[in-house]
């Protein structure tokens, strides 16, 4: 037991206001306190140990307890502490940027750092409409994204985020952003229903819902759309990969209406698809890539946009500027650690672990499908969603009393309960969701289906 734990206790509920956070359930039991954390496991006040398996929230891809990346911030904070980029330059921001650029796909050679990914979207909405400006299509603002995506919590982000009840309390958002359907395979014949027959066919899907983002650009007028915003896998709903030639039918897209494909890898990103980029992964080229999280893997704030050196040429003109940016965007201290992080994925080889181990960690999980509970298993890479459902013939998902009751009075509390910090999420229909450190191997995976097998197995018990 911490030794300040009853203090700890009582400050929190009187002074922490606890992100996305309902405060009512604290009122008559303990806030968890996570106090430390090593390898893939966290340890709360109480000494209780619990294997992590969302990486912290995507990102802690190293996991937890390395020396090296403290040492590189500490390192850092002694010599230069802090200097904005704000028209000036550090060294660990300029190796950085050039160490990011040399894996982004293509011409993707402009970096401009932020202070995390909500940020990150925000920059790139701005580059999109600032650059059509100037280079003459000034209608040229609008933007598609996908239905149930979530893309960040800022006016901006959260205006192209597709989830209503994360919106409507905040609004009226930014205008001019409009919905697409998404690549939920598992549920393709509902999204389709009346508009394709075989749905089931992966490519058919993939081109029809690739194909809703050209009839957007219509029906909103080509000369007013300036980005598509797409996650590689998209994460709200739990997990949905592109299905085949799904992205390659989108680039189409864009090239032929002059729209900005943004691929945003907020959480896609460094590693957690087994690739630097989820664009190399489904290969296709983006003309922006937005970034964060895994990038520093936690150990100090940091985001990024990627740019192709055609977005910024305008800028390069006498006296132009991007009138954008962030005082903490780029802080030494996290660009630091980010070339640390970097270089670690290297020397220790994180993405060849990942490629090594996914197939292993898809069949570990897959295991649950013999539960009743279990309908889907989905994902790629250390990146998978666990759908629930009440009916497995039917694909009957839950009420939302019922997504109350099984999923947060139950699942959520239960997982936790019995060692293993994850993901329980009802933006769309039920999931858990699954993306441990990168650093995880098969008795990781073993804890984790065990754990899942013991708790949906009474969960099935509730419907």
């Amino acid at each position: 037991m911490h030794p300040d734990y009853d203090h700890l206790q009582q400050a929190a509920k009187d002074h922490l206001w606890l992100h996305f956070a309902r405060h009512g359930a604290y009122a008559d039991g303990d806030v968890p306190v996570i106090v430390r954390g090593e390898g893939v496991h966290l340890y709360d006040a109480t000494g209780k140990r619990y294997l992590d398996g969302l990486a912290g929230l995507f990102v802690s891809q190293l996991g937890h307890g390395r020396t090296e990346l403290a040492e590189a911030a500490a390192k850092q904070a002694q010599e230069l502490a802090f200097m904005p980029l704000w028209s000036y330059a550090h060294p660990p921001a300029i190796e950085l940027a050039e160490k990011v650029a040399s894996y982004a796909p293509g011409d993707l050679d402009r970096v401009f750092f932020t202070s995390g990914g909500g940020e990150a979207v925000e920059t790139a909405w701005k580059l999109a409409k600032n650059y059509f400006k100037l280079t003459g299509r000034p209608m040229k603002h609008k933007v598609v994204s996908r239905s149930i995506a979530y893309h960040g919590t800022t006016q901006g982000a959260l205006s192209i985020t597709g989830l209503p009840l994360l919106k409507q309390q905040f609004e009226p958002l930014v205008p001019s952003t409009f919905r697409v359907p998404n690549t939920n395979a598992y549920r393709a014949d509902e999204i389709t229903a009346g508009y394709l027959d075989g749905a089931s066919d992966p490519e058919a899907f993939g081109r029809w819902a690739a194909d809703q983002i050209a009839v957007a650009i219509e029906n909103e007028g080509p000369d007013t759309v300036a980005a598509v915003f797409l996650e590689p896998v998209q994460n709200a709903g739990g997990c949905f990969p592109p299905p085949p030639g799904y992205f390659q039918r989108v680039r189409e897209i864009c090239d032929e209406y002059d729209v900005l494909l943004v691929s945003d890898e907020v959480i896609c990103a460094f590693g957690r698809l087994g690739h630097m980029f989820g664009a190399d992964r489904y290969g296709y080229q983006p003309d922006i890539i937005t970034c964060a999280k895994g990038i520093t893997s936690g150990y100090a704030p940091l985001g990024a946009m990627i740019a192709s050196d055609r977005l910024m040429e305008p800028f390069l003109e006498d006296k132009a500027m991007f009138a954008h940016g962030y005082t903490f965007g780029g802080h030494p201290v996290s660009t630091a650690v980010g070339l640390r992080n970097l270089q670690l994925f290297e020397e220790e080889r994180v993405l060849e672990n990942v490629r090594d181990n996914e197939a292993t960690f898809r069949a570990t999980l897959e295991r649950l499908l013999d539960l009743p509970i279990v309908g889907d298993v989905r994902g790629d890479g250390y990146f998978y969603g666990i759908e629930l459902v009440k009916d497995k013939a039917t694909k009957e998902s839950f009420t939302a009393e019922e997504s109350e009751r099984i999923l947060y009075g139950f699942v959520s509390k239960q997982l936790y309960a019995e060692g293993l910090y994850c993901r329980a999420d009802d933006r769309g229909d039920p999931v858990v969701q699954l993306a441990p450190p990168l650093v995880c191997g098969l008795e990781h995976f073993e804890e984790m289906e065990q754990i899942l097998r013991v708790v949906l197995d009474k969960a099935s018990s509730l419907l």
